[in-house]
């Protein structure tokens, strides 16, 4: 299978994959739904350029923590690419059996 994601898009993979070895682990890059909007640009600046994704994130790490506090996990995870290319982050964070 042909590796499609771009490099915001495996850097991203490659963090969380380190931070909380997901069992489950989907990215799915959402920018083109967003071209036109004055924030489109990512990684590089252009229509299209990685700016905006939907994670879905299966682990144990999450166990006993409450859904904001999994988000927050993430976010602190992925501050370097928030503060930069990645302007919008949805996150679906869940404990194993929970998805």
């Amino acid at each position: 299978m042909m590796n499609t994601e771009g490099p915001v898009a495996r850097g991203i993979r490659a963090k969380l994959e380190a931070a909380f070895a997901p069992t489950s682990l989907v990215i799915e890059d959402d920018s083109a739904r967003h071209a036109g909007h004055h924030h489109e640009g990512g990684v590089d600046g252009h229509a299209g350029g990685e700016s905006h994704f939907n994670v879905r994130l299966v682990s144990a790490t999450f166990a006993g923590m409450n859904r904001v506090a999994r988000q927050r996990a993430v976010n602190a995870c992925l501050q370097d690419e928030l503060a930069g290319p990645v302007h919008a982050l949805s996150i679906q964070a869940l404990v194993p059996g929970e998805d």
